[in-house]
């Protein structure tokens, strides 16, 4: 009799032991909370038809905005040296990755940094994230243009 309970005990303590374990398993694993997400995207504008990488003369002043599956999730202003950061939100950033195919595009006419060049078009340049930094709760992820600025008519 003695055998049975120490056999019934030791059932039990297995069938206690392997259910959370089971459960655990079952779990789906979830993303941790309070981890914020942000778009910083940097690049720089040169004043050509092709708006080398290599920018040279920079295009200063020109809006540049973001547009990410054909809606604008943000601009800003390139400086003298025809760099522009633009840094997103996380409302902006999860807009921006939920819409896709994000582009640099450049409205501002070439002819307001060089007057023969011409005065209609559109810079436009793929986006393309190249690394992500985690600090504390915020996970930075770092885009650029992924090649030259191309003029569209």
């Amino acid at each position: 009799m003695a055998i049975m309970k120490y056999i019934s005990l030791i059932i039990v303590l297995v069938v206690v032991l392997v259910t959370p374990q089971a459960e655990a398993q079952v779990v789906p694993s979830i993303p941790p909370i309070g981890v914020v997400t942000v778009l910083n995207v940097t690049g720089v504008v040169g004043c050509s038809l092709n708006g080398s990488i290599n920018p040279s003369p920079p295009f200063p002043y020109a809006v540049v905005d973001l547009t990410c599956g054909g809606i604008v999730i943000a601009f800003n202003t390139t400086n003298l040296s025809g760099a522009f950061t633009i840094l997103l939100t996380p409302v902006q950033t999860s807009s921006a990755l939920s819409y896709g195919a994000c582009k640099v595009v450049v409205y501002t006419p070439l002819a307001k940094c060089n007057a023969t060049l011409p005065s209609t078009g559109t810079l436009k340049a793929p986006v393309q994230i190249v690394r992500s930094t985690i600090i504390g709760l915020l996970n930075t992820l770092f885009a650029v243009p992924t090649g030259p600025f191309n003029l569209l008519g």
